[in-house]
Parts: C-alpha cells; sequence; structure tokens
C-alpha cells in the first residue's frame, strides 16, 4: 500500500513538472508571427476631405484673405435654401474655418461602424477649438466616397493671450473628432474564401522568413515556403482559414536582423543593432579647445596727481589639446557590448561617437551597414 501511494506521488510529479514545461513562456529573442509580419489584402486605407468648421469664437479664417472659404461658405448657404450672391461681399464672419479632414479606414470595417478623424486647418484661423464640422465626405485614393465626417472638435490645446504675453501649448489649429465619421461604403475583401495568402514581413530578411516558414510547417504540415526576403506563401486550400490563420498567428520564432548603425545627425542620436562587429582598429580622439578671457582692470592715479584714470586690458588665452586622450585599440569582432564599453573608457561624447564609426566604416573595420539620417 505504501509503494502504491509513492507511485502516485511521483505520477502526480511528472505530470506537475510537464505541465510546468508545456506552459513555460518562450525562448528569449523569440516573438510571435503577428508581430513581426502581416497579411497581405489586410490593410488600412487612407481618406481624405475638405469641410467647413463653424461655432468658433472669432478664431476662424479671414474671407478676405481665404477666398476659398468665401467661396465653401456660400455654396453650403445656397445648398441650404440661403441666397447670399447679393451679399457676398459683405460676409465678414469669422467663425468658420476650412479645413482639411483626413482618416484612416481599417480592414474589414462595415457599413454603419464608426472610425476616428483628424481636423486640420486650411486657411489662416488661429484656433479650431470649440468649433463643429459640418457633414464632410471622405474619399479614397479611387475618388469613392467610404466614409462620412462630422461632429465637434477636440484640439486639447490651451491658448491665452493678454497685452503683453501670450501662451500656447499643443496646436489649436489641429483637431480630433472621436468616432467623428460613419463608414458607408465597405472595401470588398474575403479572407475566409482565399485559398492562399501572404505573410508580408515588416523587416524583410531571408533567415526571418525561411523560419517563419519552418515554423508553419512544422505545426501545420507542408504549407508555407519563403519566396523572397519579405513573402512567406501559405496554402490554405481545403482548410478552415480563420482558424489556420489564428493558430498561425501565435506561433513563436526568432528575428534575425541585419547588423545596422543608424546615426541622425540632427539630434546627435546613435543606434546599433545587436549584429555590429568591429575589425581590430586603434582609435584616438581629442578635441583642441582654444579659451581667450578678458578680464579688463581700472588703473587709478596717484592722489594729487594730474593722471587719468585708464582702463587696462588683461587678456588671459588657454590652449587645451586634452593631452589624457590616449590611442586605444579596439580587438577584433567585438560585440555590441564591447564596442560601447571601449568607446567609454576613452571618453568620446555621443557627438564624437557619430564621427569615430563614420571614421571606422571609411576604415573598412565597422562589419555593419552605417544609415545617415
Amino acid at each position: 500500500m505504501l509503494l502504491a501511494e509513492r507511485a502516485v506521488r511521483a505520477l502526480c510529479l511528472f505530470f506537475g513538472l510537464l505541465a510546468g514545461l508545456l506552459s513555460a513562456p518562450p525562448a528569449i529573442g523569440q516573438v510571435r508571427v503577428k508581430d513581426i509580419a502581416d497579411v497581405e489584402g489586410v490593410r488600412i486605407n487612407q481618406l481624405i476631405g475638405y469641410g467647413l468648421v463653424v461655432g468658433l469664437n472669432n478664431t476662424g479664417d479671414k474671407l478676405d484673405n481665404a477666398v476659398f472659404t468665401r467661396q465653401s461658405l456660400i455654396g453650403m448657404l445656397e445648398r441650404l435654401g440661403v441666397n447670399t450672391a447679393d451679399q457676398a461681399a459683405k460676409l465678414e464672419t469669422k467663425n468658420v474655418a476650412a479645413v482639411m479632414v483626413t482618416a484612416s479606414l481599417p480592414a474589414f470595417a462595415r457599413n454603419g461602424s464608426r472610425i476616428d478623424v483628424a481636423v486640420s486647418a486650411l486657411g489662416d484661423a488661429t484656433d479650431l477649438g470649440g468649433g463643429t464640422l459640418l457633414v464632410t465626405p471622405l474619399l479614397a485614393a479611387d475618388g469613392e466616397v467610404y466614409a462620412v465626417a462630422q461632429g465637434p472638435i477636440a484640439t486639447g490645446a490651451i491658448k491665452a493671450a493678454g497685452a503683453a504675453a501670450s501662451l500656447t501649448r499643443g496646436v489649436p489649429t489641429s483637431g480630433r473628432i472621436a468616432n467623428g465619421a460613419t463608414v458607408e461604403k465597405e472595401v470588398p475583401f474575403r479572407l475566409d474564401a482565399s485559398r492562399g495568402i501572404w505573410l508580408g514581413l515588416r523587416n524583410p530578411d531571408l533567415t526571418t522568413a525561411r523560419r517563419i516558414a519552418a515554423a508553419i510547417n512544422q505545426a501545420e504540415g507542408p504549407i508555407a515556403r519563403a519566396t523572397d526576403p519579405r513573402t512567406v506563401r501559405v496554402d490554405l486550400a481545403g482548410r478552415d482559414v480563420i482558424a489556420t490563420l489564428g493558430e498561425i498567428e501565435d506561433l513563436h520564432v526568432e528575428p534575425d536582423n541585419e547588423a545596422v548603425v543608424v546615426i541622425d545627425e540632427a539630434s546627435g542620436t546613435v543606434v546599433m543593432g545587436e549584429n555590429v562587429r568591429v575589425s581590430t582598429v586603434a582609435i584616438a580622439q581629442g578635441n583642441l579647445t582654444v579659451r581667450v578671457t578678458e578680464t579688463p582692470e581700472v588703473a587709478q592715479p596717484l592722489p594729487f596727481s594730474n593722471g587719468r584714470t585708464q582702463v587696462v586690458p588683461r587678456t588671459n588665452v588657454q590652449v587645451n589639446d586634452e593631452p589624457q586622450r590616449r590611442l586605444g585599440v579596439v580587438p577584433a569582432n567585438v560585440s555590441l557590448h564591447d564596442l560601447v564599453q571601449s568607446l567609454n573608457a576613452l571618453g568620446v561624447a555621443p557627438r564624437d561617437l557619430i564621427s569615430i564609426l563614420q571614421a571606422i566604416k571609411t576604415a573598412g573595420a565597422l562589419q555593419a551597414d552605417l544609415k545617415v539620417r
């Protein structure tokens, strides 16, 4: 009886450990397929429209300067049955602004669904806060109307001014309307009727594409193959497309990235990838600093003398060529961590690091693609 209890406990412990291993998180560095690839054809569409915003507190367009606003206002009133042709030149309202309206139509958006819109001033309006966008058709690249926008605008900006000072926080000439457009036309696309789909990698890489295809084939059978560094073809003939895609997007793979160093000279930002390697190279960095300081002194004459008070110039010139900066040797095939430590040991500032990396690349010792923005 005692042996049977021990056997039961051992089995429980074994199955507990097995469940823990099965539920363990994926290995470090692995990500889901859905986070690095998109299903081609499942995409957003950009929409744009021109409209009028009314109800502004004297912060709208000046009709004498914005001719298009005047013409749009007259045309809108005439469509509503108000004849202003004889008084068009006398319109002086400052409560109206012409705006451009943009939105993104998501994939599989259905008739009647709501989307957010962005509103931006087109003329010389100074603040769109508190205004209301009138009915504005939103067109796609094919010229068809896919949504209609209307509603109150929220800018999230603060603007205050006094006699001698003003304060502006945010951008008062642009805002958003949450759920401000109604979808009127769908983009025809039947994902469930597809016999095959293409997965497009967001960062094209041949190794990553092959790993995705291998992970899909291991989980679903031989249905996937990499056709190029960006695309993985998946054959879904005779399968439940939605169920299969749901399983594929949760598969974990380890993406492989090329060695890249990105330099933004405007901000002095340097970003280096994990695979960056440097061949054996010697680095010396130093700056010549010349400092000139003027400290004039006032010379007073002796008492009861006929002398005059004069300003005597005193100039101090200092030259600092940073002699403590020494020549450093970076060994071959160092990792990113070792490279950063070596450069920090030389006292390299981010601005100086840019010129050093460019020089290393010119010398052929930087085994990475150098991209300067």
